[in-house]
């Protein structure tokens, strides 16, 4: 049985992977990547890039696999798709924007990434942002 790539995405997000690790290496294989390479790809854009709260992970991971699996594609072109999928995930969240979607949550810019515990888990809403990004882009792969 295929596992459903929101799933995959959750499960590798739950077991310790940033957000742009857990959509990017869940949709690995679909776009004919590595995985490994597109975990350590990934690594630097959790917590919205290295943890700086900007754009957040999910949306990093959901355009590394655009990007990857569209080589074809002008800048233009990649352009246009990857704007389009941002405007997707901004319309049902509001931001692309990590210190945004984690409003009211308590969370820091230092480098050193959070402790993974069931708290941690319970009070942040980036299971969601991960599920609905990796859908996205797994739609959009044939774009």
């Amino acid at each position: 049985m295929q596992i459903d790539v929101a799933e995959s995405a959750a499960k590798m997000f739950g077991s310790g992977y940033n957000c742009a690790q857990s959509v990017a290496t869940a949709l690995a294989e679909k776009a004919g990547l590595d995985p490994d390479t597109l975990k350590a790809l990934a690594a630097p854009f959790g917590g919205g890039v290295a943890r700086t709260r900007n754009v957040c992970g999910a949306v990093s991971g959901m355009l590394m696999i655009l990007g990857a699996s569209h080589p074809d594609m002008d800048k233009t072109e990649i352009y246009a798709l990857s704007r389009e999928a941002m405007a997707r995930f901004e319309s049902e969240f509001g931001s692309v924007i990590c210190a945004k979607l984690l409003a009211g949550i308590e969370s820091d810019t230092s480098p050193v990434p959070s402790e993974r515990t069931k708290e941690y888990y319970a009070e942040r809403p980036c299971e969601k942002f991960i599920r609905f990004a990796a859908k996205l882009a797994e739609s959009m792969l044939g774009a």
